[in-house]
């Protein structure tokens, strides 16, 4: 995933086959693109689905590979590619991979597809900024998630007498931990992943430490002096007192299922990126009567992760087609807010219908660069 800074982040069945007479007819005219990806909880599936199914309506086929998240990384992804086997479409927004395949002459830019299909002046700044590699646009956005917030069951805060949204500050929230273990509750779910861990590190970087630590600490070229910082210590002092909270439970547990240990009731709250809400969703909670969600108390500044899909280029001329329709599908206003409001993200245009429930200037604040 591509990370920015902002101011104050199994596909199902499609249909029943067509009548006899019209299926061969169908299968002749489908171009068939193999899909890699890395999701499997509710919310990532059904968003997933809202892409799949739009673009299977216009003739073409999708046959997923699946890893889950854990095993993923780009290791399995380089590996296809080789082997000579790559998928069509991945989910990746690693620099380094695309360059890599554009040293294997399977890269394809998209500056000329998005500009004519009018979606690059519909890009937010950091939106477009994260989907270039090297001056060009490589990337597929998919959708705008803020690293690090808080999530939180307003039923446990009721029963242990606390208000989440009073804490203006960690101390404060940590405040209020001894009355919520004392009336029965974990205070903070906490993942067994370590990218659930390295989400919570940069968001608390950003967060405690503020943008000018954190750009040091994640830029291109690290910046090693950034370890003298105060700012940085107070982050990793916080993350340790964070991890810390982990239940018996932690080992090896998925961000959804930590998630499913709040939205039941079993823990105050979770610090992860803001995809939960796709999982509140999923269960049928309403936000604001069920859950509520906070950013991290006095925080600095928000990471933001802008997600994307690839193609692999350097293909015959009726896939690469199929390939860049895929992309045309990804951002199109209306599926692109379909997604958002599944998986819990934020559009990546700024044109997107309101109708959905998201909006643009939902896109505008997640997508607003500092730094």
């Amino acid at each position: 995933m591509s990370r920015r800074l902002t101011s104050k982040r199994l596909l199902g069945a499609f249909g029943l086959a067509l009548a006899i007479g019209a299926a061969p007819f169908a299968s002749a005219a489908a171009t068939e693109l193999k899909l890699f990806h890395t999701w499997s909880n509710e919310s990532e599936i059904g968003a997933l689905n809202a892409i799949v199914k739009a673009f299977e309506a216009k003739g073409n086929k999708i046959t997923e590979m699946a890893v889950p998240h854990e095993q993923a990384g780009s290791s399995p992804l380089v590996s296809l590619i080789v082997a000579g086997t790559p998928p069509n479409l991945f989910i990746n927004s690693e620099p380094g991979l695309y360059r890599d395949l554009t040293k294997r002459g399977l890269g394809e830019p998209l500056d000329a597809y998005f500009d004519k299909i009018g979606a690059t002046p519909n890009f937010p700044e950091t939106v477009l900024k994260s989907i270039k590699v090297d001056g060009e646009i490589r990337k597929i956005p998919t959708g705008v998630h803020i690293d690090g917030m808080i999530y939180y069951n307003k039923k446990v805060a009721a029963e242990a007498g606390v208000d989440p949204t009073k804490w203006a500050s960690l101390d404060d929230m940590f405040a209020d931990m001894k009355k919520v273990q004392q009336a029965g509750f974990t205070f903070i779910g906490v993942g067994g992943n370590t990218f659930q861990a390295g989400y919570l590190f940069h968001a608390l970087v950003a967060a405690v430490a503020g943008p000018d630590i954190y750009n040091r600490f994640y830029g291109e070229t690290p910046d090693k002096t950034v370890f003298d910082e105060k700012g940085l210590r107070d982050a990793i002092d916080m993350f340790r007192k964070i991890t810390s909270q982990a239940d018996a439970g932690w080992v090896n547990r998925q961000w959804n299922e930590t998630t499913s240990t709040v939205i039941s009731g079993k823990t105050l709250m979770q610090i992860h990126g803001d995809w939960m809400k796709g999982q509140w969703k999923a269960n049928k909670k309403v936000l604001g009567e069920d859950f509520g969600c906070i950013n991290i108390p006095g925080t600095k500044a928000l990471s933001v992760t802008v997600d994307a899909f690839g193609i692999l280029g350097g293909q015959p001329d009726d896939v690469l087609k199929a390939e860049l329709d895929f992309a045309g599908t990804v951002v199109d206003p209306k599926i692109n807010a379909e997604f958002a409001s599944i998986k819990g993200s934020s559009p990546v245009r700024l044109d997107v219908p309101t109708s959905s429930g998201i909006s643009a200037a939902n896109t505008r604040r997640s997508s607003r660069n500092i730094g």
